[in-house]
């Protein structure tokens, strides 16, 4: 057995969160991971934001703060994971193994607090796909570079599909800043017209994203806005979900739509519902389209009228649709945590 520290000083979250509510897809990932690798018999302490110690699931929750900031820390680990924030870089000088975590595009990382640290530790910093490894410069200080995806949770992996051909719903499971406004447009002159009773439903908000998504609630709610105003084009908003009903819903969806984004990762909202047997609609910005496998289970468009017909055709054509639905099934669920998790103790087996 193996101890493994993993540290943040992002938002308030803990493993019990998931369970009550909505939660951004970086904390979830963490959540899965840590408990993943405790279930393979390793020591997880994770020290973060969360507001009280706890055990769940044989994972360790602590603040990471005590009377001193940072001051919650242990002296030793076999791997350490610094995740995103550059405070907690060099905290563990002791740890067998350091690695870094990141999410989000990588030019973050070219600042001064990040690139002394980085210099000096050179630990391994993890991405979480293709396209996010390309986003941090060759020249920049680093150890290793390491691809590991997140794993699709079992939630959604071993969930039992709907039984029944879905009605014309498409579903938005997004960030409402990540071109749901766009969408919307698409929704209301391009495609709602072209399919009679065709509903988008909208689970976003605000809520998902703790204390970061208060910050930009504003900015998200005149979107949402424009939204609620559609309601006379079918489409309906329902805010986030906690995933134990997003697997329900999905089992109603007919297709996720979502245009991608620059900054977008690895897009667990693509891959979960993909995972259900929902094919996608995505244009070939950011990571979405290692999500969806074109022509296959769902499309990568590269266009505006692209994007739109093929939505059409995916709520309108049955036998389309049950084509990519069953390798959606048969091709999407083979990547989960276990296997993500596997990766992580290749790193201690490094040290």
């Amino acid at each position: 057995m193996s101890r493994i520290v993993f540290a943040d000083d992002g938002i308030e979250f803990d493993g019990k969160t998931p369970e009550n509510g909505p939660l951004g897809g970086v904390e979830s990932s963490v959540v899965n991971l840590m408990e993943e690798l405790a279930g393979r018999g390793h020591e997880v302490l994770v020290r973060n934001m969360c507001a009280a110690p706890l055990v769940h699931k044989g994972v360790d929750w602590a603040p990471i703060h005590s009377d001193r900031p940072y001051g919650n820390m242990p002296e030793q680990a076999d791997l350490y994971i610094a995740n995103r924030g550059d405070k907690l870089i060099d905290l563990m000088p002791k740890a067998g193994r350091s690695v870094f975590w990141i999410h989000n595009p990588a030019s973050f990382l070219l600042k001064w607090r990040y690139l002394k640290k980085l210099w000096k530790v050179r630990p391994a910093i993890i991405f979480i796909g293709d396209y996010h490894a390309t986003t941090y410069p060759r020249w920049a200080p680093a150890g290793e570079r390491i691809v590991i995806p997140y794993g699709i949770p079992d939630l959604f992996r071993d969930a039992e599909p709907g039984t029944q051909i879905p009605g014309p719903r498409a579903v938005f499971t997004s960030n409402p800043l990540r071109s749901l406004d766009w969408l919307l447009e698409q929704w209301q002159h391009h495609i709602q017209p072209k399919v009679p009773g065709a509903e988008l439903h909208v689970f976003s908000g605000a809520a998902t994203y703790g204390a970061v998504g208060a910050g930009k609630a504003k900015a998200m709610d005149k979107v949402l806005e424009k939204a609620r105003a559609l309601e006379d084009k079918g489409v309906v908003l329902r805010g986030p979900v906690a995933k134990a009903q997003l697997v329900e819903e999905f089992r109603q969806a007919r297709v996720l739509l979502y245009r991608g984004d620059i900054n977008e990762t690895f897009c667990l909202a693509v891959g979960e519902a993909q995972a259900m047997g929902v094919p996608g609609v995505v244009e070939n910005l950011g990571s979405v389209s290692e999500r969806v496998i074109d022509g296959k289970t769902g499309y990568v468009a590269d266009s505006e009228i692209g994007f739109t017909s093929s939505a059409v055709s995916l709520l309108n054509d049955d036998d389309l649709w049950q084509t990519q639905h069953q390798a959606a099934l048969q091709s999407q669920r083979r990547w989960g945590w276990p296997e993500a998790a596997m990766e992580f103790e290749k790193l201690i087996a490094q040290v």
